[in-house]
């Protein structure tokens, strides 16, 4: 591995990668504290949805991290390959806690023997998976669940201090794992164009602005018409889907896997734009804007016609209505003026010839035409870093 991707892991990555693991153990505690929760308070219906999302989203995820673990260079742990353990642990939903132990092993030695490089690719291929892997989760089990969250507040008409600050703080970990993919990318290209505090505010911002009122226009039409949300997004994954399979996507190494992939973004793309395809993609991602933007509109406009058809017999709101139908678009119109203050000024505009990796003298092509071919983590890095640029 070394001799073929020779990077450099420094300290502040090991210390990160110790943070990230322990978020994700919070993650896994708090999600055992919602089921029980609801349980208590007799919301069974609410706790099977939930349970419905965890276990969903954890096969997705478990899935694509067996894929890529069938690749004998990401793994660290040649115990569990040498007593055939990688499926059995998958099965049972173990396998990011497998990942992340493998990365917090090498973590620890990197800090234990400063400046040794110590299997640095291997830490680097590992963190890089899971950044794309925790980027599933989000979209798959941290949005739903977010949106469950909030439906269930708005059909009991009580908004407690408590459970806004929870929304907000979901509102922004979205947005901050979506920054943190973003810098992932941004090991691939030249120092001087690192991603420094000031464009990583506008990116967060811009996320959460365009986050926030696609994730509160889908809950509150759930919240009015929940025999209508399974059409809506099932009708808009589809469309999606076909959308990525035109760009012609190339992420996987098998056809059966690039065809999961590209369900995976059409689910992404429900809530948040995500660039899969090589070459400008301005155009598509005005598209997708637009039709967005379009669907935001016409569910507030569902959601506020059935509320007046039924004031009485509905509750009051906890929250305005009109406050919710003005600010809501007023919100998504200014992260995509954010979102155009960044590329303007802020995303790094060289078009890519070769990938240079920090700390490395070697350069691997990536012209849009070239004839390389790569396999396994090699290729799904090579086509990150490639997308990252447009």
């Amino acid at each position: 591995m070394e001799e073929t991707f020779p990077f450099h892991f420094p300290l502040s990555a090991s210390l990160l990668s110790l943070l990230s693991t322990l978020l994700f153990l919070l993650d896994v505690a708090l999600d055992v504290w919602a089921i029980v929760s609801l349980y208590q308070d007799g919301e069974y219906v609410y706790m099977g949805v939930l349970i419905a999302l965890l276990l969903c989203s954890s096969i997705l995820v478990h899935v694509f991290s067996w894929i890529w673990y069938s690749d004998p260079e990401t793994s660290t742990d040649k115990f569990v390959w040498k007593y055939g353990l990688i499926g059995p642990l998958h099965v049972f939903q173990l396998g990011l806690f497998l990942r992340f132990t493998s990365l917090v092993e090498l973590s620890l030695c990197k800090l234990k023997q400063r400046g040794y490089h110590f299997q640095e690719g291997v830490a680097v291929c590992l963190k890089h998976d899971l950044s794309m892997l925790r980027l599933f989760e989000t979209f798959s089990e941290s949005v739903p669940q977010l949106v469950l969250m909030i439906t269930f507040t708005m059909q009991e008409q009580e908004l407690q201090l408590f459970t806004a600050c929870k929304i907000a703080a979901s509102l922004m970990s979205i947005a901050v794992s979506v920054l943190f993919y973003h810098r992932e990318m941004r090991d691939f290209i030249p120092e001087d164009q690192e991603m420094g505090w000031s464009s990583s505010a506008v990116f967060f911002l811009w996320n959460l602005l365009l986050i926030t009122p696609r994730v509160l226009a889908v809950a509150l039409f759930a919240s009015i018409l929940p025999c209508y949300i399974a059409a809506h997004f099932l009708s808009w994954w589809v469309l999606l889907f076909l959308w990525a399979w035109r760009q012609k996507t190339d992420f996987m190494d098998t056809e059966g896997s690039e065809w999961l992939y590209r369900a995976t973004v059409g689910l992404i793309w429900y809530f948040s734009w995500f660039n899969v395809s090589k070459g400008k993609t301005k155009v598509k991602s005005i598209i997708y804007h637009v039709c967005m933007g379009a669907d935001m509109g016409l569910l507030l406009g569902l959601w506020f016609w059935k509320r007046s058809v039924e004031s009485a017999c509905l509750s009051s709101l906890p929250v305005n209505p009109y406050i919710l139908i003005g600010g809501l678009p007023a919100l998504y119109i200014t992260g995509l003026l954010l979102k155009l203050l960044y590329y303007w000024k802020f995303h790094p505009k060289r078009l890519l010839t070769s990938l240079r990796f920090k700390d490395r003298d070697e350069t691997i092509s990536a012209d849009v035409e070239s004839q390389q071919t790569f396999a396994g983590i090699q290729k799904r890095m090579t086509s990150m870093a490639v997308n990252f640029y447009y």
